[in-house]
C-alpha cells in the first residue's frame, strides 16, 4: 500500500484515467465479490476457501513483482506487510466471509459500505485526534440509526434465524473495525512497493487464515481438490478480479487518491450487491432494510462532504520512520 521510504517534498498527481480505472475496479468488482463469497462457500468451510483465494492471489502477485524487479521487502518492510494482511485480510475479510453464511449478500455489502463511520470514529478518539466537522458528526448519527434499522432483530429476512443475522452482523462489524484500523495504519507504516505489498499481505493474511481454518473446519490442506466446480470458478473470480484487480486497486487508492474520495466505493459496492444478490441468489428485503439502508448512505454521504471540508492533509507530511 504505502510504498513511500522517505519523506519528499512534492508527490505528482495520479493521471486521471489511471485514478479513475482504479475506482471503477474498487466500485464493480468489489460489489460483486459479495455474491462469488457465497458461491464460493455454499458447499465448503468459508475461512478454508479465503485462506486459498488469498494464497493464491499472494502467490501470484509476489511473483511478478519480483520477477519484474521490484526490490526484496526488508525486514521492516515485511513485518509492516503483515500487520496490514492480518487486519485487512484474516481479520477483516475472514469475519466478512463467515458472516455471509449468516445474512444476506446484500445486507453484508450494505454493513460493510458503513466503513467511513468506523474511519470517523476511530480517526477522531485515536488515530488524528481531530473533531469532525458537524456534517460529519450528523453524518456518524445517521449512520448509526441506519445500522439499527438494518439489523432491528423482528425486520431482519437472512439465511438463518434472528440469532443467525445478529452473528453475521456482528461478525461484519467488527471486520468494518478491524479494516478502518488497517486502513489508518497505511499510511503511517513504511510497506515495500505496489504489488510486493499487496502481495505480501496476502500471503501472510491468507495462510494465518488457513493455519485457523484446520483448527476450527473440518478440512485439510488439500481439501480444495474435493471442491464443486461452482466454488472453483468463484475462486478464480474473486482470486482475479476480487484480490489481484480489486485489492492492488485500493492498495494503489489508498496511498495516491485522496482519503474522500476513495470512501466514495463505499457508496457504490452496496448498490453492485444488492442488485446481483437479487437477481442470481434470489435475496429478498424489507422495506424496513431498505430504509435503513437508504438513511445509512446518506450518513455516509454527509461523512464524505464533512471530510472534504476538513480538506486533504500535505502528502509530503509522512510521519517519522
Amino acid at each position: 500500500m504505502q510504498a513511500v521510504i522517505s519523506p519528499v517534498s512534492t508527490v505528482p498527481v495520479p493521471n486521471r484515467v489511471t485514478l479513475w480505472a482504479a475506482l471503477l475496479s474498487v466500485y464493480i468488482l468489489w460489489g460483486s465479490t459479495y455474491l462469488f463469497i457465497h458461491f464460493m462457500t455454499e458447499q465448503m468451510p468459508p475461512l478454508y476457501m479465503a485462506s486459498i483465494r488469498y494464497i493464491i492471489a499472494g502467490t501470484l502477485l509476489y511473483t511478478y513483482a519480483r520477477l519484474t524487479g521490484t526490490p526484496r521487502a526488508t525486514r521492516v518492510q515485511w513485518k509492516s506487510a503483515a500487520i496490514i494482511g492480518v487486519l485487512l485480510l484474516t481479520i477483516a475479510n475472514g469475519c466478512l466471509t463467515v458472516g455471509i453464511q449468516y445474512i444476506p449478500t446484500g445486507m453484508a455489502a450494505l454493513l460493510g459500505g458503513l466503513l467511513p463511520v468506523f474511519l470517523l470514529s476511530l480517526n477522531w478518539v485515536s488515530f488524528g485526534k481531530q473533531r469532525p466537522t458537524n456534517l460529519a458528526l450528523a453524518g456518524l448519527v445517521l449512520g448509526l440509526i441506519g445500522i439499527y434499522f438494518l439489523i432491528k432483530p423482528d425486520k431482519l429476512h437472512g439465511t438463518g434465524g434472528i440469532h443467525a443475522n445478529l452473528i453475521g452482523t456482528g461478525l461484519i462489524a467488527f471486520g468494518n473495525f478491524s479494516w478502518a484500523i488497517g486502513t489508518l495504519l497505511t499510511p503511517r507504516l513504511t510497506l515495500p512497493s505496489g504489488m510486493l505489498s499487496s502481495g505480501i499481505q496476502m500471503l501472510v493474511g491468507g495462510f494465518i487464515l488457513l493455519l485457523v481454518s484446520l483448527a476450527v473446519e473440518p478440512v485439510v490442506p488439500w481439501s480444495i481438490v474435493y471442491a464443486p466446480t461452482k466454488a472453483l470458478g468463484a475462486v478464480l473470480y474473486l482470486v482475479i478480479f476480487g484480490s489481484i484487480i480489486g485489492f492492488s486497486s485500493y492498495s494503489w487508492l489508498a496511498r495516491n487518491a485522496p482519503p474522500q474520495l476513495l470512501s466514495t466505493y463505499a457508496f457504490v459496492n452496496p448498490v453492485v450487491a444488492v442488485m446481483l444478490g437479487t437477481m442470481f441468489a434470489g435475496e429478498v428485503f424489507s422495506s424496513q432494510s431498505f430504509m435503513g439502508a437508504a438513511v445509512a448512505l446518506v450518513g455516509v454521504v454527509l461523512i464524505t462532504l464533512g471530510k472534504e471540508r476538513i480538506g486533504t492533509p500535505n502528502r509530503s507530511e509522512k510521519p517519522v520512520r
